[in-house]
């Protein structure tokens, strides 16, 4: 009797330890989910979380990615493949397999940002000076510190650049075909900006009424929309696509 006794509470302990390993995962990952399902990431900066709709504490821009679960294995290896601190520049981004460069990229970038400031004035005459500025600044930059890689990525953009650059300092009357070349400078200090960084906050601001759409695109410092290419015509025409870093 003892014997069937002690049996029955055994099976009865087994049981309920039974339900307790089935059902306790259940409800943390239940948890776990509502939480994490109600957090929503900055598309530029994915590591800023918040409501739906809040801002972003590091541009400002509305939370609209929804957070996507991620195991702790998941996220141990995109610590690791990624990481940045924030005594680093704006702009430089460490990877396992590569580190962006420091690089004077900031003079580069200002005075392209003169020649994009006199075009919204309709100003040739000033976006021909500020290209001949732009232009000795081009002539002036080293890239004795960069490895061979780097250096051929920035020989390549320099090249470009300063042909571009040498249409709009040589054509002072002629602000269409200084805006012409103006687009194809802005290719070349976007791919400049990201390959080598740069201290400055800026901005991609896009026209889609330029270039039939595909070359009405430009670096700006303010987050305002101020279209270099159309002026006083179209001032505001445009919006803001990206920051730029």
């Amino acid at each position: 009797m003892k014997n069937s006794i002690l049996s029955i509470v055994l099976l009865a302990v087994l049981a309920i330890s039974c339900n307790q390993k089935n059902t306790e995962p259940k409800a943390e990952q239940a948890v776990t989910t509502k939480t994490n399902s109600e957090l929503y990431a900055c598309y530029m900066h994915p590591e800023i979380t918040g409501e739906k709709g809040g801002e972003c504490s590091e541009c400002g821009m509305e939370l609209t990615e929804k957070v996507v679960l991620t195991t702790e294995a998941q996220k141990e290896k995109k610590a690791d493949t990624i990481t940045q601190t924030s005594a680093e520049p704006r702009g430089m981004l460490k990877t396992k397999n590569a580190v962006k460069t420091a690089f004077p990229t900031d003079a580069i970038v200002l005075n392209y940002l003169k020649i994009k400031n006199t075009l919204t004035k309709d100003d040739s005459k000033g976006a021909a000076a500020a290209a001949q500025t732009l232009i000795a600044t081009l002539n002036s930059a080293s890239s004795t510190s960069l490895d061979t890689k780097l250096k051929n990525k920035y020989n390549a953009i320099l090249a470009d650049a300063k042909a571009h650059v040498k249409h709009i300092g040589d054509n002072a009357d002629k602000i269409d075909h200084q805006r012409d070349y103006f687009s194809l400078l802005s290719k070349d200090v976007y791919d400049l900006i990201k390959a080598f960084g740069t201290q400055q906050t800026v901005y991609q601001d896009y026209c889609p009424m330029y270039g039939q759409g595909k070359t009405g695109y430009w670096i700006s410092e303010t987050k305002e929309v101020i279209n270099p290419y159309f002026g006083s015509e179209m001032l505001n025409c445009g919006r803001r696509i990206a920051i730029v870093q």
